[in-house]
């Protein structure tokens, strides 16, 4: 396969102009990183890299290196490793009134032109990622260009039709090789201000109208995150079905730590390329080589983080997790034409202080936001403003040498075999009630390099079994040591629960009964770390129209002593509008008792607690959850967990 490819190269046409360079990539092979080969690759596929802060972080002073330790253009080494597509996000305006950028990269369509001439140098085509807007546009925020602003729809699309074609035509001029467009960045119901699905439609419509017009070569795509919720995503593409917007790909984010199973993935992007006969494929997914902080500013994932930890935060664990993704569009799933890294190369500016970086964040952009975005963004950015926050997921080291983990985008073509070993050891988690024995296990799970799982023996350290008992509920983080590698065995301390299946854990509804409204969309038990307040699961809702959420959760709990007891539940959730959701307990039938819970925003958990619960032996007794909301403008969501009944006396 490698002598195959090495040929195509050389049959590369040379002249620029007709979007491709005599550039040659060199073998690419490694000593130390075990990449399983993807069957049935073909030489087309997409290995992309979302590249756009490089010329701010350039600006700041970041050199690059390739595994040589020569200084390289960054987009060669991208270029030497695989890497055949970048792809760049472009904002309309993120500055100020007095030119200071806003952060990310000051991505305007000038960064875009610079890095796209680069990217073509090395024969790479750009993926052309306008968000829209003047800064960061995702799920939660889709906000209007401040040109744009007051425009009625009609206006508005024009406008978007207009700066997108100027747009492409510099990116043209400048002799880009632009090989796809993307209309919106995760556009969950949302772009550019409108939340109206046939707005939302002009004004994509009006992105592909420039598009076709300007490169009538090029892919155009649409773009959504959370693929977790498949339902959601059958209604993104029957909307766009409904409305006949001309596009070719469907494309979606997928960072493994929170957007669920690699199977839900492949199995709903088949489902829309088989219905809607389009192109499918990952347009974002990146993955932690550490837990260590290296700007100072904090990041976004690190091992303190609520996520699914489907691989070791190791520079092999980060490779397998691309190569698994990989394989899953290739493979596993109808129509995938690729995936792309995001921001592999946003690396710290600094490793000093967190002042000095801070100097060049704000100077040039190369932060994830400044100060000066407050005036357009002041809830998010005008807050929180600073550092990389995701430089540990990139594929270069702090001092910008390139990691091996960027050779798996070459060594999926034919695999790259290595000595089998240890990796790094897999947490241990345990539930242990207050009074009963704690036994921690003798064996842990290493995670070898080729993914796969071997027990060993391991050794506890300093473990303070009196205090554990004594200390309440709470958590414990107990360190051990595992043929030399550090394990951690995670041990929550609670009191006896008489609910069964309290948070939901089993992964099914056992022991609970459900009462639901047949308007409400989604209600399933979920299995999902970042929004479950304890272990892995969490009982989940959704609706997306208003007045369609209603449904009570219940559990008759059998065989309880005579006594008083408490019970306790939590619920988060948005967009719930008017809403009455309370807990309640029933004493032969009849509601006794109730305390109120309120909904406010994602990962601000309530808890309702009713104390007092008098028991006889011989009475019947349940306890439950009612949840009824109206919605703000749509249908509300949630996530409910840890429903507690436990003893007072």
């Amino acid at each position: 396969m490698r002598k195959i490819r090495t040929a195509l190269c050389l049959l590369c046409c040379i002249v620029l102009l007709c979007g491709c360079s005599s550039y040659q990539r060199p073998e690419i092979s490694s000593d130390s990183l075990y990449v399983e080969e993807v069957e049935n690759l073909s030489e087309d596929f997409i290995m992309g890299m979302d590249a756009s802060c490089v010329p701010a972080l350039e600006s700041s002073g970041v050199t690059f290196y390739d595994f040589d330790g020569q200084e390289a253009d960054v987009y060669k080494t991208l270029a030497d490793s695989g890497i055949n597509y970048i792809r760049v996000r472009v904002w309309v305006d993120p500055y100020d009134e007095n030119g200071n950028g806003y952060g990310g990269g000051n991505c305007d369509i000038d960064n875009a032109v610079e890095i796209g001439k680069r990217a073509t140098q090395y024969g790479m085509k750009l993926l052309v990622n306008f968000h829209y807007s003047d800064f960061w546009a995702d799920p939660s925020k889709q906000m209007t260009p401040k040109a744009w602003e007051g425009m009625v729809i009609d206006e508005k699309v024009e406008a978007l039709y207009q700066y997108t074609l100027e747009s492409l035509q510099k990116l043209k001029d400048a002799k880009v090789d632009v090989g796809m467009v993307q209309v919106g960045n995760e556009t969950n119901g949302k772009m550019c201000g409108e939340t109206i699905w046939m707005n939302i439609y002009k004004l994509m419509d009006a992105g592909s109208r420039a598009t076709r017009e300007v490169f009538p070569d090029a892919l155009v795509a649409v773009h959504f995150a959370n693929p977790e919720n498949p339902d959601s995503y059958r209604t993104y593409a029957s909307k766009l079905n409904y409305y006949s917007l001309d596009y070719d790909v469907f494309a979606s984010s997928y960072y493994p730590f929170w957007h669920g199973t690699l199977d839900n993935l492949s199995t709903i992007l088949s489902e829309i390329a088989e219905t809607y006969d389009k192109k499918v494929m990952v347009a974002e997914v990146s993955y932690a080589y550490t837990d260590l902080d290296t700007d100072f500013s904090s990041n976004t994932i690190s091992s303190e983080s609520a996520i699914i930890k489907d691989y070791p935060f190791t520079i092999q664990g980060q490779a397998n997790c691309v190569r698994n993704v990989i394989d899953t569009i290739a493979n596993d799933t109808t129509n995938g034409i690729g995936v792309f890294y995001w921001e592999g190369t946003w690396i710290t500016v600094g490793t000093n202080s967190y002042e000095e970086n801070a100097l060049l964040w704000e100077q040039y952009g190369s932060g994830w936001a400044s100060s000066f975005a407050a005036g357009y963004d002041p809830d998010d950015a005008g807050k929180y403003y600073g550092g990389c926050a995701v430089e540990n997921q990139a594929l270069f080291d702090a001092n910008g040498h390139p990691l091996e983990s960027l050779k798996v985008f070459d060594l999926v073509y034919g695999g790259n075999e290595v000595e089998l070993r240890a990796d790094a050891i897999e947490d241990t988690t345990l539930i242990i009630d207050l009074n009963g024995e704690i036994v921690l296990p003798e064996t842990v799970y290493a995670v070898m390099n080729d993914d796969s799982k071997q027990e060993i023996a391991v050794t506890w350290q300093n473990v303070d079994y009196d205090a554990m008992k004594s200390g309440g509920a709470q958590q414990y983080d107990i360190v051990g040591d595992a043929d030399g590698m550090e394990a951690h065995c995670y041990v929550s301390m609670v009191e006896y629960n008489f609910l069964e299946n309290y948070s939901f854990e089993s992964g099914d509804e056992t022991g609970w009964i459900v009462s639901r409204s047949d308007k409400i969309n989604e209600l399933y038990v979920e299995e999902k770390v970042s929004d479950s307040l304890t272990g892995s699961y969490h009982y989940h809702f959704w609706s997306e129209t208003a007045n369609s959420v209603e449904f009570t959760l219940e559990q008759e709990v059998e065989n309880l002593p005579t006594g008083t007891y408490k019970y306790s539940i939590s619920i988060m959730g948005g967009d719930a509008g008017e809403h009455e959701v309370y807990a309640y307990v029933k004493l032969n039938g009849e509601i006794v008792a109730t305390d109120a819970l309120e909904i406010t925003v994602y990962n601000s958990w309530d808890t309702a607690l009713i104390e007092g619960i008098e028991y006889t032996e011989g009475d019947t007794i349940a306890v439950g959850i009612y949840v009824k909301c109206a919605g703000s403008g749509n249908g509300a969501w949630g996530k409910i967990d840890d429903a507690l009944l436990n003893s007072m006396a």
